[in-house]
This record gives structure tokens, C-alpha cells and sequence, in this order.
């Protein structure tokens, strides 16, 4: 299966420090993903589908995905094609 990028909405943590910390991930139909936690801390990295962010390697209902920060202003997520 190929990776895209998909844009997605996010229910961030902000610390006093700046410090962003994603809680959960909305899909395009609405549908909220807790994540249930954050397996790696955020990194400047190039996503293989594109782009360039702040990767959160985290584990939402059991799967490791790779959610970025992107340009200081979006999220996106590395999504497989149906």
C-alpha cells in the first residue's frame, strides 16, 4: 500500500513553554482518535509522503502512525490509500 499525506484536525496540549502535545485526531468524517500515547518526542523531519514538520511518532488504538506538524500552522498524517 502507498502513503499520502492527509491534512487532519488535532486536539493539541499547549504548555506554558510552547510545547505542543497532540491528544487526539479527528478523521474527515468526524471521528475522534485518542492517542493513547506519545512513543517518540517531536524531531524536525522530512515525511516520505512529502513536506517537512515536527514528527510525533505516536500509538492511537494500537497502531504506531507518524503525525507532523507542519510549517508551524497544519497537521498532517502519513494515511495509506484504500
Amino acid at each position: 500500500m502507498k502513503l499520502y499525506k492527509r491534512y487532519i484536525e488535532v486536539d493539541v496540549h499547549t504548555d506554558k513553554y510552547g510545547n505542543l502535545t497532540p491528544i487526539a485526531i479527528y478523521w474527515d468524517d468526524g471521528k475522534r482518535y485518542e492517542v493513547d500515547k506519545i512513543l517518540e518526542k517531536p524531531r524536525q523531519k522530512a515525511s516520505p509522503v512529502g513536506g517537512c514538520g515536527i514528527l510525533y511518532v505516536c500509538r492511537i488504538q494500537g497502531q504506531v502512525r507518524n503525525i507532523y506538524f507542519e510549517q508551524g500552522y497544519r497537521w498532517f498524517i502519513e494515511s495509506f490509500h484504500p
